[in-house]
């Protein structure tokens, strides 16, 4: 039984008591009954409007479910791309002798023969023609 048929029935077990509603005893009897009908009302239009919300709210998970799936399609594939070029990229690291953390750099900067901290903002060089002769000697 829902909340506005039992407050329905209370309605009409004070009718048939006959209640006199002049008494104070009939007056908060009547009140209470009227108190309740209201409740039962409001509670009937928040259930509808409980039920509004998660209509609206399957619908918008559904759309975050499509865009969710073509944004991580999109991004494996991506990460495909990227994981084919990692694989060839070899990774170096050195201290920085200013604020002694770990800097890492791949070949192509290695090349350059010189990074910049990413902490301190440092310049690092780096002779590379020691490393050439040890490498060519290895060769031979």
């Amino acid at each position: 039984m829902e909340i506005s048929e039992k407050v329905a029935y209370l309605k009409g077990l004070a009718e048939g008591l006959k209640l006199d509603e002049e008494t104070k005893e009939g007056k908060l009897i009547a009140g209470i009954i009227d108190v309740l009908d209201a409740m039962a009302e409001e509670f009937a239009d928040v259930e509808s409007e409980i039920v509004d919300l998660e209509d609206g709210l399957d619908a918008v998970s559904e759309d975050l479910s499509d865009v969710e799936e073509t944004l991580y399609f999109a991004l494996d594939d991506d990460d495909e791309d990227d994981d084919e070029d990692d694989d060839d990229d070899e990774l170096f690291v050195t201290t920085c002798p200013c604020c002694e953390e770990e800097v890492v750099f791949d070949e192509d900067v290695l090349a350059d023969g010189e990074v910049v901290c990413p902490n301190c903002g440092e310049r690092l060089e780096f002779d590379l023609s020691d490393l050439a002769n040890a490498t060519n000697k290895d060769e031979e």
